[in-house]
Order: structure tokens, then C-alpha cells, then sequence
């Protein structure tokens, strides 16, 4: 199963981080270039442990939802979501978030497997490894952003 680990430092506490990290506000806005709006489930604020949430994206130009679910939980060190329903075979991705020096070392460990065998698999190498790993570097750097600069008090403000 294909395994894509992104690592990010922010200049932050990791408390922060990591509530940035499980925000629905900031998750709107990190993956506005695939157009993905939150369709069911909890749909602002901070997940919590097993919270729910359905997002509706667009990716190669195709409508997709998935449904993932937060299943543990160890603030501020550590969450991991899974999905429940969508076009995977599986997905599981976790969020580690270590202190370090003066700021957060945040680590993503996302792990996927495409439906259809051998096929899935190709599919997997040759492109969605790719395409996700970007995927995961803009989000980091939007979490880092809003880390980093005044602008995470409006995000979790409203929480």
C-alpha cells in the first residue's frame, strides 16, 4: 500500500498546530483549487474524536465524496482520520505533531490503496502518489501560514 509522509515546520506551538489542523474552516479553505465543500457531518469548527465528515471535491476533473472519521485523538501530539465511505480502497491518514526547537514539527502519514487490483496499483505509482503528496504540501503550507501569522485567531476564533 503506497505510503506518502509530508513533513513541515511551523514556527508554532504545537497545540495550535494541531488545532489547525483538525479545523473544518481551515480545511475549506487549504483545498479550495479542488473546489471541495463539506457535505455532511461536522461542518465547522475543531473535530473531536469520532466526528464525522463528508467532503464533495473535485479532482481529475471529477466529482468525488468521501466520508472520513476521526479515530483517535491524543492532543496535541497526535490524530488519526480514516475513511469510511469514498472511492479508495482504503485511506488512512495521521497527523503527528512533535515540539521542536521553538516551533512544531508537523508530520503527515497518509496511506492509500486504489480499488480494482493491479490496475489500482498502477494507478497509484504512476499518479495519485504524486498528485496527493502535492496535495498534502499545499495543505501543509496553509496550516503553516495560518500557524505562523496572526490569522490562525480567525479561524479558531469562531470554534
Amino acid at each position: 500500500m503506497p505510503t506518502i509522509e509530508v513533513l513541515t515546520f511551523i514556527n508554532a506551538p504545537s497545540a495550535r498546530c494541531f488545532q489547525l489542523a483538525l479545523s473544518m474552516d481551515l480545511h475549506t479553505i487549504s483545498a479550495s483549487q479542488t473546489q471541495e465543500q463539506i457535505i455532511g457531518g461536522v461542518r465547522r469548527g475543531v473535530l473531536q474524536l469520532g466526528d464525522s465528515v463528508t467532503f464533495r471535491a473535485r479532482h481529475f476533473g471529477v466529482w468525488q465524496t468521501l466520508t472520513s472519521k476521526v479515530t483517535a485523538f491524543e492532543a496535541p501530539g497526535y490524530f488519526c482520520d480514516e475513511m469510511q465511505q469514498g472511492a479508495f480502497k482504503r485511506m488512512r491518514h495521521e497527523h503527528h505533531f512533535q515540539v521542536q526547537d521553538a516551533g512544531t514539527l508537523m508530520r503527515d502519514v497518509f496511506e492509500f490503496a486504489s480499488p480494482l487490483g493491479w490496475l489500482g496499483q498502477v494507478v497509484d505509482a504512476l499518479v495519485l502518489k504524486r498528485y496527493l503528496r502535492k496535495f498534502l504540501v499545499a495543505r501543509g503550507r496553509v496550516v503553516k501560514h495560518y500557524a505562523e501569522s496572526g490569522q490562525w485567531r480567525e479561524v479558531l476564533a469562531a470554534q
